[in-house]
């Protein structure tokens, strides 16, 4: 049954986002971005772009929730750009997967929603996002993760 679930909840996800549109792209130094992130969790993140639009962001941070925790998460991400005076601005949104290694560690999926920002004339980039989590194993539970960071053109 939760596998059934979990099928479902992916397949509407992919079908709600082949419907939404991306406007133009952002001028980025590089296709590659190398940061932190501040929140739960809290570590290094990175993210690799595929095209104008989509990307794989990954983070290696510490989780300090009730149970602490080595977090490790990679998404796929898709992003729309919104029309701003200056730097880039896009809205991202998409699916990926989590591990926490700890003494009980747990698997599930994340669905990141998050703005990024990237700032004119300078190789930075600034992001907020939240991340709904499904955890898959051991046992199923829903949770939140969610930051503010700041990455770098390589």
């Amino acid at each position: 049954m939760k596998y059934a679930i979990s099928v479902l909840f992916s397949v509407f996800l992919g079908i709600a986002f082949g419907f939404l549109n991306t406007a133009e792209a952002q001028n980025r130094h590089s296709n590659t971005e190398l940061g932190i992130i501040l929140g739960e969790p809290t570590g290094i993140s990175l993210k690799v772009w595929q095209s104008d639009n989509t990307a794989f962001d990954a983070a290696i941070a510490w989780s300090f929730g009730k149970r602490e925790s080595v977090h490790i998460h990679a998404d796929y991400l898709r992003h729309n750009w919104l029309d701003v005076d200056s730097g880039s601005l896009a809205l991202y949104y998409g699916l990926g997967a989590r591990v926490l290694l700890a003494n009980e560690s747990k698997f599930g999926a994340r669905i990141p929603i998050g703005l990024q920002y990237i700032l004119p004339e300078t190789r930075l980039s600034l992001f907020f996002e939240v991340a709904p989590t499904l955890n898959l194993m051991p046992e199923t539970s829903f949770g939140v993760n969610g930051g503010i960071g700041i990455r770098y053109f390589l």
